[in-house]
């Protein structure tokens, strides 16, 4: 059974496939700058070759993920031309402000990137060198910032008028300072933070499993987990005034994400379960009045249904699952991270445990998981509008031909890139192991701190 050609079916897929690829190398991107400066700083203030020692490797192996990144973002760029020329026509110079910014931000992160990396022990003192990651998380930062903003205008558009289809009377500024972009920018901020932290954790966790015991291992699995659960708990928080958000601007997000159906106050918080074609629900675990408390804060907040809104103007209710997953997943990150740094602090406890290392371990690639079922609830749970309320997917699509072809190409570039990295990463570590390094740099084993942390 052969399905018709639908360039917009296929505009979607391959800005999806492109969008999906981009977000693991754009949240490494945002959120190991912050890890490598936390490591340098340690580094400082202890005098602990480990920690430098951590800041420097990490930094190598940003550097090709920043590469790839590159190559994905400016793919982005030009499939919005060419997939969406009407969605580029009404919108371009609404969201030109925030793109270029965006680039702006990337460049003045690049350059003081290349400065860091061929800068090391080339200053009288540490500090002189750490100053210079402060602009690179700065940038990093900065670009998700002013990204985010698009993404926020199509979500809670506003700053023009429109004449003949065309927005027109563009304020820049009020476009991109929306009412999504607080929430927005914050949660995909802290999010990247988080997920950054648990990818170094797991990567740490796993060479402890392995038998290698080195502390360096140690100490690095312990800045992740303390920083994880600091952002674990941001995330949390941050993800409450989310729902508070959809509540008030997208009540048709929230109600598809979970299956609310009628309008009404005490709301349950629907976790899991399946629903069918005459919207009955099963299998599900209902939290009482936690929808309501989620959407205004006091169990009786009203919320609004499904049943209130036109059904061509609803999201597919599968974006339910994308929702679930970011939320166990989180909850799973939190837990996780807190119940390591608990049991490190007391001291006849084992935080290096096996079962705990494990978890570990699986926290990095679930939280990138929850990174693109975030995505994808995001932009799913915008669905029909490419930019809400103003013009539907569909409206801003291509009328090409051949993007069917252009898909498969792109498949087969980014498993060409995606191996590449691991290939490429795996080797650069493992020609170059810790203990190497720590002798090259005239730094001998430190049996004391080894015992130290194998008591903790």
């Amino acid at each position: 059974m052969f399905i018709d050609y639908d360039p917009v079916i296929y505009s979607r897929l391959l800005t999806s496939l492109t969008l999906g690829f981009h977000v693991i190398f754009a949240t490494i991107g945002v959120g190991v700058p912050l890890m490598i400066a936390i490591a340098e700083w340690m580094g400082i203030k202890r005098n602990d070759p480990h920690y430098t020692l951590m800041a420097r490797r990490w930094a190598r192996g940003f550097v090709i993920t920043v590469a790839v990144g590159v190559v994905t973002g400016t793919a982005i760029g030009l499939q919005l031309s060419l997939l969406w020329p009407n969605f580029m026509q009404a919108a371009g110079h609404t969201i030109g402000l925030p793109m270029f910014m965006e680039v702006f931000a990337f460049f003045f992160e690049a350059i003081f990137l290349g400065i860091y990396l061929y800068t090391w022990d080339r200053f009288k003192t540490k500090m002189r060198h750490f100053l210079l990651v402060i602009p690179i998380v700065i940038g990093a930062t900065a670009s998700a910032f002013f990204i985010t903003t698009v993404n926020s205008f199509m979500n809670a558009p506003q700053g023009f008028n429109i004449v003949d289809g065309i927005l027109t009377d563009v304020s820049p500024l009020a476009a991109m300072f929306n009412a999504a972009t607080p929430t927005k920018i914050s949660h995909v901020i802290i999010t990247c933070y988080l997920t950054a932290a648990f990818i170094l954790g797991a990567i740490a966790a796993f060479h402890i499993l392995k038998g290698n015991k080195h502390v360096y291992h140690k100490k690095a699995l312990h800045l992740t987990m303390v920083s994880g659960i600091i952002f674990a708990i941001g995330t949390a928080l941050i993800g409450d005034l989310s729902g508070k958000y959809l509540h008030e601007y997208q009540p048709e997000k929230l109600a598809s994400a979970e299956w609310h159906l009628e309008t009404e106050s005490g709301a349950p918080l629907i976790l899991g379960g399946f629903i069918n074609d005459e919207n009955e629900i099963s299998y599900a675990l209902e939290i009482p009045y936690a929808l309501s408390i989620l959407a205004g804060g006091t169990p009786d907040t009203e919320v609004i249904g499904l049943n209130e809104f036109p059904e061509e103007d609803l999201p597919p209710l599968w974006i339910h699952y994308m929702f679930d997953s970011m939320v166990f997943i989180g909850m799973f990150l939190a837990a996780v991270s807190a119940l390591f740094v608990a049991m490190n602090w007391k001291k006849n406890w084992n935080a290096f445990n096996r079962p705990l290392l494990w978890a570990v371990v699986a926290g990095g690639p679930l939280s990138m998981l929850a990174i693109e079922s975030g995505w994808f609830f995001a932009e799913v749970g915008r669905q029909p509008w490419i930019i809400n309320g103003v013009m539907r997917t569909a409206e801003g699509a291509t009328t090409s031909q051949h993007v069917d072809l252009m898909l498969y190409l792109f498949i087969i570039l980014y498993a060409v890139l995606g191996i590449t990295v691991v290939v490429v990463l795996r080797r650069m570590f493992k020609s170059n192991p810790i203990e190497h390094e720590l002798e090259e740099r005239g730094f001998a084993h430190k049996k004391e701190d080894e015992k130290e942390v194998a008591r903790r």
